[in-house]
């Protein structure tokens, strides 16, 4: 089981932005992700958007940061990452 995040490289509201993942299931990543105060409401399918500033607390609380090819890559492997086309459907 792993957390990952990448790096904040996404801009948005003024801010930028990482994603939050787990390599294993979801259940592990919300447990994480409410541990560390991330909210709920940052969950999009298959990651949680986390910005800039949080990132080094995740890190100390035990995620793994990467680049975002390598968490993307991570990611489908697990089997949980959400495609665009069923993404684009679910909202």
């Amino acid at each position: 089981m792993t957390v990952l995040v990448d790096d904040p490289i996404w801009p948005a509201h003024g801010r930028l932005w990482a994603h939050l993942v787990s390599d294993a299931d979801l259940a592990e990543l919300h447990a994480f992700a409410q541990l560390n105060a991330v909210p709920a409401r940052a969950f999009d399918l298959d990651h949680y958007d986390v910005p800039e500033d949080m990132v080094p607390r995740l890190v100390a609380a035990g995620a793994t940061r990467l680049g975002g090819r390598e968490l993307t890559r991570r990611l489908i492997a697990s089997g949980l990452r959400v495609p665009a086309r069923d993404r684009r459907s679910s909202q």
